[in-house]
């Protein structure tokens, strides 16, 4: 077989502290190299082909320059970034996986690619027949983070109550019906009707646009809250800080309005950390890997393909698609779990 295209998704451009990225300069999709899949030497490793990566907004702290220090490392300028991805074994001189066998890992947004080995991917048996495009969403990183912070972090009572930001995104969804199974009253928020109506699909008790309806007047309505589940940080966490129930707990999973903004929001309500005793957890998922995903893989899966895990997907094809889907994310203009199709099979 002679040589076909082998396209890729490079980190061209580091955007502004301020902003959005670029969605034609940030990352640029790349078709010049080529791979022979039948004849490349592998040097004991496995040959695969990306089906499916998934877009998430965490990615927006790697797209930076390398001095900035942050708790990840930067992407590196002129080489293909990584993300969360399903790719099929296409040849393996590795005992341990087979051609057919399916893999997920952190891998680099490439069409073809060979790993030296399985250090930081895991084999994917898929037994209950979902889509793969599901263990990179509701069954991979962000429906991890959601039931490794719920089972670590939140302590649920039943008949407590829980507010969700962007409780229509692939984590907050998890953590509405996670909250809903252990017997939580959920307020939950996201910023446009379709994503509320979602909200209320899934079992949140109220669900609200943020855009037009007044976050602090929810609160005082329907709180106080004893768990607050944040991905955004900013004024939102503020206004959780003052309609806090005493004990509180608060898990900060993301702070995505100072992602493009240069920095994060000071808040004014702080004092009542010591006020109302609250307790803040911050985590990252891969921290609790060891601990959580046994347990997660043999739960999860098994629920979404029993209909009782509901779930959305913003579908895009092909990596050329990439830089596009990136903004559309941070923008809030997905609805669902952000995809790239890159191969069926």
């Amino acid at each position: 077989m002679s040589p076909i295209p082998n396209g890729r998704v490079i980190f061209n451009e580091a955007p502004l502290a301020e902003g959005y990225p670029d969605a034609q300069k940030t990352l640029v999709y790349e078709s010049n190299q080529t791979m022979d899949v039948e004849t490349t030497p592998l040097n004991g490793g496995i040959l695969v082909k990306t089906l499916v990566v998934s877009i998430d907004p965490y990615l927006r702290g790697r797209l930076r320059n390398p001095e900035k220090q942050s708790y990840n490392e930067a992407f590196v300028l002129g080489q293909p970034i990584t993300s969360y991805s399903i790719a099929v074994v296409l040849r393996s001189e590795n005992t341990n996986v087979k051609a057919g066998d399916h893999l997920y890992g952190n891998f680099p947004l490439v069409e073809y690619h060979i790993l030296k080995d399985l250090t930081g991917a895991k084999k994917i048996e898929n037994k209950e027949g979902i889509p793969w495009s599901l263990y990179t969403g509701i069954a991979g990183m962000p429906g991890k983070t959601a039931y490794y912070g719920w089972k670590a972090y939140a302590k649920p009572k039943k008949g407590e109550t829980i507010f969700v930001t962007t409780g229509a995104g692939p984590v907050g969804s998890m953590v509405i019906q996670l909250a809903k199974l252990d017997g939580l009253k959920v307020i939950a928020s996201a910023g446009s009707p379709e994503k509320v109506q979602f909200m209320k699909d899934i079992g949140a008790d109220v669900a609200f646009n943020y855009k037009t309806e007044s976050t602090d007047e929810i609160l005082e309505k329907h709180g106080p809250i004893d768990i607050y589940w944040d991905h955004v940080g900013g004024e939102v966490l503020d206004l959780a800080f003052k309609h806090a129930a005493r004990f509180a707990r608060f898990i900060e999973v993301g702070l995505i309005t100072g992602y493009n903004t240069g920095g994060i929001q000071p808040v004014k309500n702080f004092g009542n950390v010591l006020f109302k005793s609250l307790t803040i957890q911050g985590f990252i998922v891969g921290n609790l890997d060891a601990e959580y995903s046994e347990a997660f893989y043999n739960e999860i899966p098994a629920r979404i393909a029993r209909g009782e895990i509901k779930y959305l997907e913003y579908v895009k094809h092909g990596l050329q698609s990439a830089g596009q889907v990136l903004v559309d994310v941070l923008k809030g203009d997905n609805i669902g779990k952000a995809v790239i199709i890159v191969a069926d099979k």
